[in-house]
């Protein structure tokens, strides 16, 4: 992963600040730029549904490392 991806460890953070933590670093970042995230679970309710709705037709995504401990995944801003 380049070093220009910004990264967020999700298990790190307390419960509470984990979708205002993932938002809010998505909106920061300019189109093209890369999020990746990284979970003890799979990501799929954040990715499918949460920020379908939140941010319709503005990113993509695709899985890195699929578990079964860790999942990887980089979210792309369009």
């Amino acid at each position: 992963m380049p070093t220009d991806v910004k990264r967020i460890v999700i298990t790190e953070l307390q419960p509470i600040d984990r979708y205002p933590t993932v938002s809010g670093t998505f909106e920061g970042l300019k189109p093209g730029e890369k999020l990746e995230l990284v979970n003890d679970h799979d990501l799929q309710h954040l990715l499918k549904y949460k920020f379908s709705i939140d941010y319709p037709d503005q990113y993509n995504y695709e899985y890195l490392e699929q578990g079964p401990e860790v999942w990887r995944v980089v979210i792309k801003k369009l």
